[in-house]
């Protein structure tokens, strides 16, 4: 890993690892294929996986990874990438596979929205040819949901047993829809040819990778990005409505406790922090965090966006024995610290 850029993520990937050490979590030569894992969390994905002794295939098309997440990887032995959009199908792999993660997505409401047909392909056509891998090598199959399926909620905090509020044509869909279509698919294989399916929904995750910059830019980032050039911070609405921020080390150490625990199998799990925080406070603490001279300003709010989201984490609790421990204050602190130099 670079010794500058990257040594926040380097230091928080030996605490993980020494986390699920001591959990007797190790995935010594076992085969892992990573849909996405060029991206965000497919990248911290990768970084784990190789350190608790797993073969990993990276498949990825850039839409919305960068190389240089994965760039550290490329000369290790067990480490292999792809370049390739799995929306036209998985590549032929030889030889067996023991997992199959499914993380190809994009994830920023602006991003998306720039692009709603490959976002809805990409969570229902690339989730099919990722379910029919994992069938044929009789794997392990997760898929990475998100909040996003249960819509502008009416329930807080919000179980795994909440239907939803979704509007299905809305300019959101492509995602919310997406993902709903990914998640019920992915059961349906469960049911038929009982594969072995884990479903996580993820609560806005931040910390260093996710990127700061145009339409890839989430509400985490991109405020910070804005307070590091002493730009105004732009808050969507008013700042009322509220998000539930998980750091990302909080988010991996999840992920593989969901692989390795067979409890998991067919199940759907919240992970985030329940602990709200209102987008108008995120913005004010974040410029006190950076000394930025920003200001706030306030653009119209977006179409069909939540009001407010709080996971009810009582069964990732139960079946994982996990909860986030990062606090919202060090989890901003290391991912600021890292955007420093990635801007400068």
């Amino acid at each position: 890993m670079s010794p500058l850029l990257d040594s926040i993520i380097e230091e928080d990937i030996l605490h993980l690892l020494k986390i699920l050490r001591e959990r007797d979590i190790e995935f010594e030569n076992e085969v892992f294929l990573v849909t996405g894992g060029a991206g965000f969390l497919g990248s911290w994905i990768c970084d784990i996986l190789i350190l608790l002794g797993a073969r990993v295939i990276c498949i990825d098309n850039l839409s919305t990874g960068r190389l240089d997440f994965i760039d550290h990887l490329l000369k290790d032995k067990n480490f292999s990438f792809i370049d390739h959009d799995i929306i036209k199908g998985l590549p032929g792999i030889n030889g067996k596979i023991n997992y199959v993660l499914h993380l190809a997505s994009r994830a920023s409401p602006e991003d998306y929205m720039k692009h709603p047909v490959e976002t809805a392909l990409v969570n229902s056509l690339g989730t099919y040819y990722a379910l029919e891998l994992t069938r044929k090598c009789d794997a392990i199959f997760l898929l990475t949901s998100t909040s996003e399926v249960y819509g502008d909620v009416q329930v807080i905090p919000t179980p795994e047993s909440y239907w939803g509020n979704v509007n299905p044509i809305g300019i959101r869909a492509c995602y919310d829809e997406g993902k709903r279509f990914a998640e019920a698919l992915a059961l349906s294989y469960c049911r038929e040819y009982g594969l072995d399916v884990r479903i996580s929904r993820i609560f806005n995750t931040y910390g260093p990778r996710l990127r700061a910059d145009g339409p890839y830019a989430r509400v985490v980032t991109r405020f910070i990005h804005q307070a590091l050039k002493n730009e105004p911070l732009t808050v969507h609405g008013d700042g009322s409505q509220t998000r539930s921020f998980t750091y990302v080390r909080d988010t991996i150490e999840a992920h593989m406790l969901i692989l390795f625990k067979e409890e998991c199998r067919g199940e759907v799990i919240n992970i985030g922090n329940n602990v709200e925080t209102k987008i108008i406070d995120l913005a004010k603490f974040i410029i006190k965090l950076t000394g930025s001279r920003s200001s706030i300003v306030f653009t119209e709010p977006r179409e069909d966006d939540p009001r407010r989201r709080c996971p009810d984490i009582a069964k990732a609790m139960s079946l994982l024995g996990w909860k986030p421990l990062t606090s919202l204050e060090e989890g901003l602190k290391k991912t600021i610290g890292w955007y420093r130099f990635s801007i400068s």
